[in-house]
């Protein structure tokens, strides 16, 4: 069972990120802020959930949540100041778009860089701990995977559909035969005998 909250009488805002060890394309952040009383037996940390369950609740906590948003980071920025500060840019353009101003940032993981004028506190497994951040990794996870399957149409051969660019042996294979797209980290380790960027 999910906890609602981390602190009593207090506007909470749970912030997570997708796609941070991906080999390609952006990396995704959400951040929601639930009521005290929401529950919902499917919520989960979203890599615990199936797809089509990760979709119900994405439509769930988009109607129920007192405030929501999703920001991304291109693959060109996160080659460029790195991933982690990628993930945290992420987060703070999430949280710049909610509607209302949280006391609180419950965030997944262990590390953050400070939003301006909130607090927050950082949660190891938070996602599998509270509502909101819960809600955050399923509409992150939801968001991304939409968006992958958008680029999947122009890069089909690399089948993002169905990997969304982790590097499975399949997206690996792909890498040695056709080399590296423009929405692949060059920053990232990806051994490929081709680095030419397919432009068609």
């Amino acid at each position: 069972m999910l906890a609602g909250y981390y602190q009593d009488k207090t506007i909470e805002a749970g912030c997570d990120e997708a796609g941070r060890g991906c080999y390609a394309g952006p990396v995704f952040a959400a951040a929601v802020i639930l009521p005290a009383q929401f529950s919902h037996p499917l919520l989960n940390d979203s890599k615990q959930m199936k797809e089509a369950e990760r979709d119900a609740m994405r439509s769930y906590i988009e109607e129920h949540a007192i405030s929501y948003a999703v920001a991304m980071v291109a693959e060109e920025e996160i080659d460029r100041i790195n991933i982690l500060k990628a993930s945290f840019k992420a987060m703070h353009l999430a949280i710049d778009q909610l509607k209302v101003i949280p006391e609180l940032l419950l965030i997944d993981g262990n590390r953050f860089t400070p939003y301006p004028d909130i607090r927050h506190q950082c949660i190891i497994k938070g996602d599998a701990t509270y509502a909101s951040i819960a809600a955050a990794s399923v509409l992150a996870k939801t968001y991304r995977d939409a968006y992958m399957k958008q680029l999947h149409d122009e890069f089909p051969h690399y089948n993002w559909a169905q990997n969304k660019g982790y590097g499975t042996q399949a997206h690996r294979n792909a890498i040695d035969q056709h080399g590296l797209c423009r929405y692949h980290r060059r920053s990232f380790n990806i051994a490929s005998t081709q680095l030419s960027i397919l432009e068609d």
